[in-house]
Parts: structure tokens; sequence; C-alpha cells
């Protein structure tokens, strides 16, 4: 049996005082009502008019600058513009104010030093406060004061308010908190943001054959093979067999293809003329935005596409216009299939392609990114650690990252969002990464976003209409062992709209029913979850701010399939822990064979003697036994939502050399010597599963030879066997053989002895084609 984790490595729940105490029950009472209330100062700074020319030049460059205590915040400036208009929001957080007077500056820009044009003063008390749904605060002229507080030339039209994290302006704002960060890129990449993946489609080439094609080579049998390329993905179709220049292949090619289909399907039908050597026969590009799209099984319609081919004229490439081949096919973009781009076993979205084959949704998620306290300091700042944390959340096809709090070993979030579910064995993933884009990170080159843990939550496992509050652990692999990276704090609450629906849709198959219809195969998959995971991550990179493609790749677990010892030992353990019920089931059994409890080898007698006399009430026997036991069960159902077990995936107990080789590159990096003694340990891994495997076969071996005849003295003595009891089974009641049988099993010790019985003699003397291997 397992030790339980370490208390720090478990999962803790909370009590967190949601929605500002507005939460009643788990009943939905605001937009922001699973996250702590966060208060701000929001000043907008609209526009101003009429600002005097304070350059010898005559002109004005103005800006507005926002203090606030000892923040500062300044909008961009205008070249040579009396009426500047800004529409920027700032953002100061109520449990960092420093001060009771808000003042906001009107300066001119200047090389040296910056003109004073004027200025307008807030006192904090009088600022009102904003809820929404209530309307934004309407913006006001306020005409600017000098130094003096007399009146001066020029008005600035502003709004200040005090309000939440739930106010519209929260995501645009400049925040008090990241006044260190400089230059609008840096602002840009610690900015909340909502992405959506682009919609994929599987593409289906079915290469069919070609027609006058015309090799250089006159005199040989061409041996043609078509390639396509579309966009990173290159494939090509088997050697015609037909080896003339009329060939033909019927040969299926598939691809991952990405709405808004910026990249054609290059096709060419290549000749290979020598072993490292082809010649192309014909050419042509095929838009995607034409293709056929099919919604089912049905196919599509094939055609003929016209081959091109480019001549060397003079030096210059042209169009052969004498070119005549052309090439027959049958391509379609396939809506049936739902897209893998993420593991099988932590899927968040089952849909098909086609939005026409969308059922309707059955509930919605909320998820509340309250904090993170504990995080280690991720990189090093002026001589001292530090870490800028934001979370990225990922369900179907939208994905969520919140800001970035600057140099917080406990940031505060608490921000809200939604998703609507389809299906409800599906899986949200939370990670929490270290921003390393501020500072001139992007000027470093090669810098890369460090992850710090992450959190998955299978909505299955959540009872609907809950909040769920947790404090869930960073748990992170490394070479040198586990590592907890600190904690993050959730609220995650499931709204089933229809329990009808969701009960239903235990009911349905996984995946849409062309995946069984006509399923790829095991290697196709890999391949195309592969290139539908480049696919998401080059594109989500390329978002402002970009989610890059570390962070795409850690959420979508890329690479959890390569070979890892660890991994190994824990799904052994696995399977142990299922077949531990058998083997528990195989012991008691044993104990009432051999009489260890009297009492209860007798009751066992009696329930078997009633369940012969009455045969009908052995399978309402074993329905209601499960019932019952599950009843049972239920007063200590889970009442937490399941976390990283560090015990079940074998990462505390793992060797350093397992972890080395788990996170070493394939191909490998390592010097010969530690390669060769870790091929050398694989090998007698697999010897051992060898042996398994051939024991597996020999027992079937031996079943089959049960009437092959390979041993005539053993299959003469089966098939008598088998005549004599056929004959005693017709003339003897069946109540009365499977009593007799029940009572011999279960007979008293005194009447065995400790040698192997008949039957199993006889099976261990067949023989198996164990003879015959070299």
């Amino acid at each position: 049996m397992q030790r339980p984790p370490p208390e720090d490595f478990l999962l803790k729940e909370t009590k967190p005082h949601l929605g500002g105490g507005k939460v009643s029950g788990d009943k939905l009472t605001s937009t922001y009502d699973l996250v702590e209330q966060m208060q701000y100062l929001y000043v907008r700074v609209v526009k101003a008019k009429d600002l005097p020319a304070k350059d010898v030049t005559g002109s004005c460059d103005p800006y507005a600058e926002v203090k606030l205590g000892n923040y500062k915040g300044t909008t961009r400036h205008f070249e040579k513009k009396t009426n500047p208009e800004w529409n920027q929001v700032f953002a100061f957080s109520k449990d960092r104010l420093q001060a009771s007077v808000l003042e906001v500056t009107v300066k001119d820009k200047d090389v040296v030093k910056d003109d004073f044009i004027g200025r307008v003063w807030f006192d904090l008390n009088e600022v009102p406060k904003r809820v929404p749904p209530d309307s934004p605060l309407a913006p006001q002229w306020y005409r600017l004061e000098d130094r003096k507080g007399d009146k001066a030339k020029g008005e600035l039209m502003l709004a200040v308010w005090m309000g939440t994290q739930a106010d519209e302006a929260f995501p645009e704002a400049w925040h008090s908190d990241a006044a260190t960060v400089g230059g609008s890129d840096a602002l840009a990449n610690i900015r909340s943001k909502v992405y959506l993946s682009p919609k994929l489609w599987y593409l289906r080439v079915n290469v069919i054959e070609a027609q006058d094609l015309q090799p250089t080579d006159k005199g040989r049998y061409p041996e043609v093979f078509v390639k396509a390329i579309l966009g990173n993905q290159a494939l090509r179709t088997r050697i015609s067999h037909s080896r003339s220049i009329n060939p033909m292949w019927n040969e299926d090619l598939m691809f991952v293809a990405a709405e808004q289909f910026e990249e054609p399907l290059i096709l060419s039908v290549e000749d290979r003329v020598a072993p490292n050597k082809e010649e192309v026969l014909g050419r042509c590009a095929i838009p995607l935005q034409f293709v056929d799209r099919r919604l089912d099984h049905k196919p599509v319609n094939t055609r003929w596409f016209n081959l091109e081919r480019h001549i060397v004229v003079e030096g210059e490439k042209k169009k052969d216009t004498k070119f005549s081949s052309r090439i027959h096919m049958r391509i379609c973009l396939e809506g049936g299939y739902h897209v893998l781009d993420e593991s099988t076993h932590y899927s968040s979205d089952l849909r098909p392609t086609a939005k026409q084959l969308w059922k309707s949704g059955i509930g919605v998620l909320e998820l509340g990114i309250l904090n993170a306290q504990g995080l280690m300091p991720m990189k090093t700042k002026d001589g001292r650690g530090t870490t800028d944390a934001y979370c990225v959340a990922k369900y179907g096809q939208k994905w969520v990252r919140t800001r970035t709090i600057i140099d917080s070993f406990a940031p505060r979030w608490n921000e809200q969002y939604t998703w609507e579910v389809f299906d409800p064995c599906t899986v949200i993933t939370i990670g929490v990464f270290d921003n390393c884009h501020l500072h001139g990170g992007d000027k470093a080159g090669g810098a890369k976003d460090s992850k710090i843990g992450k959190v998955r939550i299978r909505l299955s496992t959540l009872e609907t209409d809950r909040v769920y509050t947790h404090s869930y652990p960073l748990l992170v692999l490394h070479p040198n062992g586990v590592k907890k990276m600190g904690e993050i704090h959730l609220a995650v609450r499931f709204t089933c709209s229809s329990l009808l629906n969701m009960m239903h849709m235990y009911s349905q198959p996984l995946l849409p029913k062309m995946h069984y219809i006509h399923p790829l195969t095991v290697s196709q998959l890999d391949s195309l979850r592969h290139q539908a995971t480049q696919i998401v991550s080059m594109r989500l990179s390329r978002a402002e701010p970009p989610l890059r493609k570390e962070v795409v790749e850690y959420m979508l677990d890329v690479g959890s399939h390569m070979w890892s010892m660890r991994r190994s030992k824990a799904n052994f353990f696995r399977i142990m822990g299922v077949l531990s019920g058998l083997i528990a089931v195989g012991k008691w059994f044993d104990q009432i064979c051999n009489w260890r409890s009297p009492i209860t080898t007798i009751l066992i007698h009696i329930l078997f003697i009633i369940l012969v006399m009455y045969p009908e009430l052995i399978l309402p026997t074993i329905f209601l036994y499960l019932f019952l036991i599950g009843i049972w069960y239920y007063r200590w159902r889970p009442r937490h939502p399941p976390h990283m077990d560090t015990r079940l995936s074998h990462a505390d107990s793992a060797h350093p050399d397992e972890l080395d080789e788990e996170f070493d590159t394939f191909p490998t990096s390592r010097p010969n010597d530690i390669v060769r003694m870790r091929y050398d340990r694989l090998r007698s891994i697999a010897g051992r599963i060898q042996t398994v495997v051939g024991d597996l076969a020999t027992q079937g071996e031996r079943l089959q030879s049960l009437l092959s005849w390979r041993d005539p003295r053993a299959t003469s003595l089966f098939v008598i066997f088998c005549l004599v009891a056929a004959i005693v089974l017709y003339v003897t009641p069946f109540q009365v053989v499977a009593l007799l049988s029940g009572i011999y099993v279960l007979r008293h010790p005194r009447f065995r002895h400790k040698l192997p019985s008949v039957p199993l003699n006889f099976f261990r003397r067949l023989p198996a084609r164990t003879d015959c291997m070299l």
C-alpha cells in the first residue's frame, strides 16, 4: 500500500471572501462572484483643449501625467497639437494608496525639460463609487490651474471613480502595480487577454491516378510517386506499381489545415530516377478555400487537375505550354472529425469541426483565479530573486491569460472567466508562468517564459452548482526531482442547464461518429496531433500579446508520449492497483475454501445452495450487492477535485538517472557510456517483459493444442472426456452438477492435498510452440 503524499503536496480547502460577501449559497449574484473584490481608483484622461503654446517655435507637444503618492503614469504625447485626445485609463490599487490627493498634470514635451501647462486636483474622499452594471461615469471638463492654484489657459476632460476589477475599463487600464514596466511593448505583454484557437480541419487528399506523364528518359519504366506539401507538412505516396506514364495509387494523405487557409496545397508528381535523385514531372497548387467540405462519410466528387511544368528558355524559367499531364484526385475538408490538438486523456473539447454538427451546450463552467502563495524566485534582477507571474487557462477553443503581477511571490489576480460546456467528460487546464519578456527580455533573444506549474480539473468529478474553493499545489518535475513551486488559489463552479441532456451525454460516443465509421490509424493520429499543436502554437504566438510556443506546448502536454522509466513504473503500479481488487477477492475465496473462518464458509455454502436451487436470483443478487456497495461508499465520496499526486506519479521516488533520461532530448545528447548503460537497462527490462509475453503466448497455444492433435494422446484423452461429460451433463440436471461442483471446490482442507489438481497437471503437459522458437 502506498504512503500518502507529504502534507505540503496536498490540496487545501479554503473559505475566501468571494464577491465581496455577495454570494448567497451557490447562486449566481454578479459577474465577479467567484473572486475577491479588489478596489481600484480609476482615472480616465479623455482629451484637452485650448492648450497654450510653450515652445520657442510656438507649438505644443502635450501629454498628461497622473500622480498619486509615489505612483505616476503618463499618456502618450502628441506633436504640435493643442487639442489632443488620449482616452487612456489609469488604475491605482486601493491597497497601495499612499496619498489623499490625486494630481493630474498636463505638460509640454521638450528636449531638455518638460514645460508645465496646468493641473487638476482631486480629493480622494470625494471620488464617487461605481459598481457594474451601473452606467460608466461621464467625463467632465475641468479648468487647468497653475502652480499657485490660479486659473490657467486650457481645459482637461476627465472621469475619476472608485471601482473594482469588474469594471469594463480594467483590462485595458495602466496599472500602478506595473509602474516599473516601461514601453508600450512591455505593457502589452502584461495585460490580460482572451484568445481563440484557430479552427482546424482534417484535409483528406485521395490521390487516384495520373495521365500522360512525360519523363525525360523515355527508355525506362518510371518510378512515380506524388508529394504533397501544406505549410510545414509534407507527405508522399508509395511508388506506383503500374510503372507507366499513366500510374495509379488510390492512396489517402491526411493533413491539418487551419482557417483562414492562408497556404495552398502544393502537389508534385515526381519520378525517382536514382536512389537519391527525383525528377519533377509536373506540379499544381490548389487553394483550400475552394475545396469541398463534407460532414459525413459520403464520398465527394473526384476532379482532374492540370499539372504544370516549367522549362528553362534562354536562362529563364517559363511555363511549358505544350505540357498536358493531369492528375485525378478526390480532395475534401473533413468536418465530421474532431481535430485532436491535445492529449486524449486531457481533452477539453470533443466536438466535430463543422459547427452544423454541434449539439447544444449542457452547462457553464466558471473559473475564478484568485491568487498564488509562496511562489519561488524564477529569475534574478538587480542581484535578487524575482517572479512576474501570470496564469493561463485552457478549455475548448478558448484560452485566457491573466494580467502579469510584477515582482511578487504572492500575486493576487482575482479574475473570473466563463466557458460554455458541451461535454462533462472534459478537462480544464490552468498553468502558472513567469513572464520573461519584461525589462528588455525580448532583446535578449531566446528568452522563454518559465513554467511554475499547472492544475487539471475534470468537470465530471465536480458536483453541479457547487463552488469549489481550494488551494492547489504547483508541482513541477525537474531533473533533480519533484519540486513544489507554490500554490494557486482557485474557485470553480460547474452549472448545469439541463440535467437530462447531461445524463444523455454519458450514453453517447466520446468522439464524433466519423472517428468510428472511418477511423484513422494510431500513427496517423499521432502525426496529425503533432501538426495540430504546431499550428495552434504558431497562431497564438502571433497574437498581441503573444501566447508563446513554450506556454502552449506545456498546456497541451506536448512530449508526454516520450519514454520515461518513471511513467512506466507508475503505469505498472496503476495496473496492479486495478487488479488488486481481483487479487483480494481471490485471496478471500481461498480463505473460504480453506475454512479459515468456518462460520463464513458455512454461510457461503448456504448462499451457494440457494442460488443453485433458484438460479433466477443470481443476477438480481449481484446487482443488488453492487447497489448496496455504491450506497455505502456514498458516505466517503470525494469532496474535492482531483489534483497532481506525486506518489501515484512516482515523482518523489524516481532515481536521478531516470529523471535525467526523462529530460534528455530526442535524439539523445548524453555521452556514449551513459547511453550504453541506459540501453542495457532497457534491454534487461524488455527481457523481463519478453518473458511474460512469451508465457502468456504459451498458455494460449496450450489451449489451442487441446484439439489440434499436436499431442495425439492428450487430444484423444480430451476428446473422450468431452464425450463422457456431454453424456453425463445431458442426463444429469444442471443444478445437481453445479451443486456437486461447488461443494467439491469448497470442500474442507481435510479432503484436500497439496499437489496440483489433475486438470492443471494435464494442461501443463500440453505442447506449445516454444519448441519451434530459434
